[in-house]
C-alpha cells in the first residue's frame, strides 16, 4: 500500500481507514496533503475492494485545518496581476477537488471526529456521508476569523446538512459549534463519550455497511448525491436509470438466502476501474 506523508491508509478486509497522523502538528493540512488525499481515495475506489472508508485521526485534535506553511509560501499566494489571480483560482479549485473525492468514491465515507475540527477540517467532514464525534469534537469555521471566507466546501455543503440560518451564523461569526449542538442539529449522527467509544461505534456501523452488497451501496450513494442537487422528478428518473444499470439478481438472491440462513451475504467486490493510460 502506498505511503503518504500526512496520513496513513490501512485496510481491514472491505473496510479502509485514512488516519491523520501528524498529531504533534495538530494534524494540519500541509501542501502535500491536498495532493495525496484524492490520490489515496481514488486508488481505494478504483480498486473495488473497499466497501466503506473511515476517516479518523491520531491525538487530541482531529485537525486544526490548513498548515501555516500554505500561507507562508510567497509563490503560491501571489495575486499581483490578473494572470496570477487566474492561476491562483485554478490552483485553489484543485483544493476543492481533494474533498470532492469523498463524494466521487464508490463507497460511503464515515468521519470519526476525535477532538476539535477547525477550518479546512470542517470543509472535509462536510464531504463525508456520515459524521460521528467525541464530546470535545467542536467545530469552527476558522477562515472567517483570519480575514478570508471558507472556499473548499463548507459554505456549499453545510447548509444542506443543518438549517441554513445556523450555517450562516457560524460562517458570519466564526463562533464555535459544540459537539452537543452539532448532534442536535443533525450534523453529527451521534456523539460518543470517549475516543474508544467513538472507534467502537464507528467500526460497528462500518461493519454493517460492509455486509451489504457493494453494488447496492454504490447505487444508494449515487442516488443521494444526485437528489441533493436536482429536482425530485429528475432524481426519480436518475434512480430508475441507476437501478436498470446496477440490477443484479445474484446479489438479490444471495441477500435473501443469507437472511433466511441468518448469516452475512457473500457478495462480489466491485469491478476494478481501469483508467486510460494507467497500468
Amino acid at each position: 500500500m502506498t505511503e503518504y506523508t500526512s496520513f496513513k491508509v490501512t485496510q481491514d478486509g472491505p473496510i479502509a481507514r485514512i488516519t491523520l497522523n501528524r498529531a504533534d502538528k495538530r494534524n494540519t493540512m500541509t501542501p502535500a496533503f491536498w495532493a495525496e488525499l484524492p490520490q489515496a481515495v481514488g486508488a481505494l475506489s478504483d480498486a473495488g475492494e473497499t466497501r466503506v472508508l473511515i476517516l479518523d485521526a491520531e491525538g487530541p485534535v482531529f485537525t486544526a485545518g490548513m498548515d501555516i506553511s500554505v500561507f507562508t509560501d510567497p509563490n503560491a499566494l501571489k495575486t499581483d496581476s490578473a494572470s496570477m489571480r487566474e492561476a491562483f483560482m485554478t490552483a485553489a479549485t484543485a483544493l476543492q477537488d481533494s474533498f470532492t473525492a469523498f463524494e466521487k468514491a464508490r463507497f460511503p465515507v464515515i468521519a470519526a471526529i476525535q477532538g476539535p475540527c477547525v477550518g479546512g477540517g470542517v470543509d472535509m467532514i462536510c464531504a463525508a456521508d456520515m459524521r460521528y464525534g467525541t464530546q470535545d469534537a467542536w467545530l469552527r469555521i476558522e477562515e472567517t476569523n483570519i480575514g478570508m471566507f471558507a472556499d473548499v466546501g463548507t459554505l456549499q455543503r453545510l447548509p444542506g446538512l443543518i438549517p441554513e440560518g445556523v450555517a450562516r451564523e457560524l460562517a458570519y461569526t466564526g463562533e464555535t459549534l459544540s459537539a452537543e449542538r452539532a448532534e442536535k442539529l443533525g450534523l453529527y449522527n451521534e456523539v460518543l463519550e470517549s475516543p474508544e467509544a467513538l472507534k467502537a461505534h464507528v467500526d460497528a456501523v462500518a461493519q454493517k455497511i460492509a455486509s451489504k452488497a457493494p453494488l447496492t451501496i454504490s447505487g444508494v450513494k449515487r442516488s443521494f448525491l444526485y437528489a441533493r442537487d436536482h429536482t425530485v422528478a429528475d432524481s426519480l428518473e436518475h434512480a430508475m436509470t441507476l437501478q436498470a444499470s446496477f440490477w443484479c439478481p445474484e446479489d438479490i438472491m444471495e441477500a435473501m438466502t443469507a437472511r433466511g440462513e441468518k448469516r452475512e451475504g457473500a457478495f462480489q467486490a466491485l469491478t476494478p476501474v481501469r483508467r486510460m493510460g494507467q497500468s
